[in-house]
């Protein structure tokens, strides 16, 4: 379905950004699966891509990062969002458009790390000691790594699945 008419791309940027909303309320309240819940938040940006085109999932991401801080507050799921899970569709899209795999996972485990790094900071600063006292930062940033990679495949994977369905026709200026 390419959109043509910006009205219904301003219809999906609105459901897309109360679909982001909810996932990322959930991972607050929810005792378990909270990275789950974030991770479906990052299923929606690809969907605005797929749907209409960057400059649109730029918007949902804003609103729904804008609308999780001031209904839910400096958390750190919102904090998340924010500064990972939100934005990293966005910047997957561009990134796999070099075209070169080692490169392409490269960039990609840079912005996780600056991102991770960042996130880290600010929760201590915000919230509370991010690191249990059980494990060391060296342990944690090597855990991490592999557990990144396995998440950007699952979300290759779904983009290829959301393509191949034919549902929806690529609109990417």
């Amino acid at each position: 379905m390419y959109l043509n008419n910006k009205s219904k791309a301003v219809a999906y940027g609105g459901l897309l950004t109360a679909l982001s909303v909810i996932f990322i309320y959930l991972s607050t309240i929810v005792p378990y699966n909270k990275l789950l819940f974030l991770f479906f938040s990052t299923l929606i940006i690809p969907i605005g891509l797929i749907l209409t085109n960057v400059k649109n999932s730029l918007y949902i991401y804003i609103a729904s990062s804008v609308l999780s801080l001031l209904l839910l507050g400096m958390r750190g799921n919102v904090l998340s969002y924010i500064l990972f899970f939100g934005p990293y569709g966005i910047i997957k899209n561009f990134i796999e458009k070099i075209d070169n795999l080692f490169i392409e996972i490269i960039l990609k485990l840079i912005y996780f790390n600056i991102a991770a790094f960042v996130l880290y900071k600010l929760y201590g600063l915000f919230i509370a000691n991010p690191i249990n006292g059980n494990i060391s930062i060296k342990k944690l940033i090597i855990f991490i790594q592999p557990i990144f990679l396995l998440f950007d495949y699952f979300l290759t994977l779904y983009i290829h699945k959301l393509k191949k369905w034919g549902c929806f026709k690529i609109n990417n200026p």
